[in-house]
């Protein structure tokens, strides 16, 4: 009887075995560590790439041309080696392409999700940022499209579309803010350097709201540019996003204005074709027609009413942006209220997002109410009125807080309900407001802005 083995497939299971073992355990093991480099070797890569130190955008920088070996890896859309040829004739026998594949992948998951312990400097960030970039590379998403900086997307905001994309935007998320929260950030702030290799993001700005008050100097002049940095670019996504929200509709009942820039000439033309002269090819116009310009507007309130604990800060930055846009459309009165056991009136700091963000607190209790006490004498026209509230509604006085909501609602009031809008969903929300929100007909809003922004423009036109 004959043993048929296959070498190919015990060297992809050797690069397995590795990736294993520092993913699950701390100490390195020796025998699998030379092996893998012996088998990497060996099929024409860099035993560099072995080396846990190194990233993959080192990796590639030093080789480029495994750029294209890495895009679409993950998702089977590039075979390494092959150019998309079938490896092996048997598919269940792997060959050489396979264990190309294996150490390629083992490189990329080991620099993205074994992140290791202690202390993490500005340039460990930004490397694991680009790792990140090419692991969303590899599942054939753009760098930056499952952390929401894709194309059309801006930090924060965005969360990628594949099966299973939104769970693995939530991990990604959690270990960028784990590296974050492991920083110096500080010291890190005070070096004009080491601050310039910072990408802004969720996480990092979550840190620097919270420290805010403990920043001077240069560190502090750092982490404003790096906020400021954050709210230019997720306003210019959602400035795109809001562009073509209506501002009114043709008022038909008021004449339009007899002025030249008002001329309908193709209406014109059209009308008076029966007074085309063939003897002098001229047309003779005794009729002109201008165009209506009049809009009937009515001015809308739009009150937004901000949780700031601490579960709460993606609804905290973005919607303040989100709200500092929309108070830059004509006929459209924006309110904006901060809350955790205090209510605080941001209104006449709406339209700067970044002063909004440095005057307000994160943390604290939640208490609806003090925020209803400030928003109820902001309604006037309640059918002209729409109130977003977002919170995860786990309240001090829930049954006094929701009896003020639905009170609104039946006045008129659109009220809208929001448990979440970043790039990931799945904000936790009290299971009693919910329900409560549900048979009231306006069931909680969860997931990307851009289901809000939908939501209100439909208000506003």
């Amino acid at each position: 009887m004959s043993i048929d083995i296959n070498p190919d497939e015990n060297r992809r299971q050797v690069l397995y075995w590795r990736l294993l073992a520092r993913v699950f355990g701390a100490e390195e093991q020796a025998a699998l560590e030379s092996a893998s480099v012996a088998i990497v070797d060996d099929i024409g890569l860099p035993p560099v790439l072995m080396d846990p130190g190194v990233s993959v955008d080192n990796v590639v920088q030093r080789f480029p041309e495994l750029a294209d070996e890495f895009d679409g890896l993950i998702s089977g859309q590039t075979q390494p080696g092959t150019d998309g040829a079938e490896d092996s004739a048997d598919p269940s026998r792997p060959g050489p392409a396979e264990v190309r594949r294996a150490a390629l992948v083992s490189k990329i998951l080991l620099s993205v999700f074994a992140t290791g312990t202690g202390d993490v400097n500005a340039g460990q960030l930004a490397d694991w940022q680009a790792d990140a970039g090419w692991l969303e590379r590899a599942m054939g998403c753009a760098p930056g499209e499952l952390r929401g900086r894709g194309a059309g997307n801006a930090p924060g905001i965005g969360a990628g579309n594949g099966p299973g994309n939104g769970e693995l935007a939530a991990v990604l998320a959690g270990i960028e803010g784990d590296l974050v929260k492991r920083m110096r950030l500080r010291e890190v702030l005070a070096d004009p350097q080491l601050a310039k290799k910072l990408t802004p993001s969720m996480s990092l700005i979550e840190q620097l709201l919270r420290d805010k008050d403990n920043l001077s100097g240069v560190a502090l002049a750092n982490a404003k540019a790096l906020i400021r940095r954050y709210v230019d670019e997720v306003a210019e996504v959602l400035k795109t996003t809001m562009a073509q929200t209506s501002v009114g509709t043709i008022d038909r009942s008021v004449p339009p204005k007899r002025v030249f820039r008002n001329l309908d000439l193709q209406r014109t033309i059209w009308k008076n074709l029966t007074n085309w002269s063939p003897e002098d090819q001229r047309l003779y116009v005794d009729q002109l027609f201008y165009k209506q310009t009049a809009k009937r507007v009515t001015p809308a309130r739009m009150i937004v009413v901000v949780d700031q604990s601490g579960s709460m800060v993606d609804a905290m930055v973005n919607c303040t942006i989100m709200a500092s846009i929309f108070t830059g459309l004509p006929k459209v009165d924006v309110h904006l209220v901060a809350y955790d056991t205090r209510a605080l009136d941001l209104t006449p700091w709406v339209a700067d997002p970044f002063e909004v963000l440095l005057r307000t607190k994160l943390g604290g209790g939640t208490d609806g109410t003090v925020a209803m006490d400030l928003t109820e004498p902001k309604v006037a026209d309640p059918r002209n009125t729409v109130v977003v509230w977002i919170s995860d509604f786990y309240e001090w006085r829930e049954r006094e807080l929701f009896d003020s909501m639905q009170a609104l609602h039946r006045s008129g009031v659109k009220f809208i309900p929001v448990g979440a809008v970043n790039g990931r969903g799945g904000q936790s929300v009290n299971p009693w407001f919910r329900q409560r929100f549900k048979e009231m007909g306006t069931p909680v809003l969860s997931g990307h802005i851009k289901k809000l922004v939908f939501e209100l423009k439909n208000f506003l036109t």
